[in-house]
């Protein structure tokens, strides 16, 4: 397997885990009957459950371009060492885009942002070189 499917792979992983804490949160702030329904007029989380699910919807819209540029790459044979390295700077970036949307670290959010932005470049560079 190649790093750039091993970190597609981790980025699906990583998208699916996000889910868990601000469902944990909602159901301890909010009561599992709540959460269970069909959340209809659902209020936005607040505090780290709303930057929690905010961090999670975020990653779930670059997931899918990330994932698109992966497979192109791997589908034309342009994956290489620059789109493994761009793989591993997306995965690394949303990471930590996650931990620090969730406790809350405006500038250092949107640093790693741009770096999951990088990554997919840096993928698309490796296509089109």
């Amino acid at each position: 397997m190649t790093t750039d499917m091993l970190m597609l792979i981790a980025s699906a992983v990583l998208c699916l885990l996000l889910a868990f804490p601000y469902t944990l949160g909602f159901i301890f702030s909010r009561g599992l009957f709540v959460v269970a329904g069909n959340r209809e007029d659902f209020p936005v989380g607040h505090g780290w459950i709303g930057r929690s699910h905010r961090a999670h919807l975020n990653m779930v819209e670059n997931l899918v371009p990330f994932a698109a540029l992966v497979l192109a790459a791997a589908v034309m044979g342009k994956a290489d060492a620059w789109t493994a390295l761009g793989a591993q700077v997306f995965f690394y970036s949303r990471v930590v885009h996650a931990v620090v949307y969730t406790i809350g670290v405006p500038w250092l959010r949107t640093l790693a942002y741009v770096g999951g932005l990088a990554g997919m470049a840096m993928v698309l560079y490796g296509i089109v070189t």
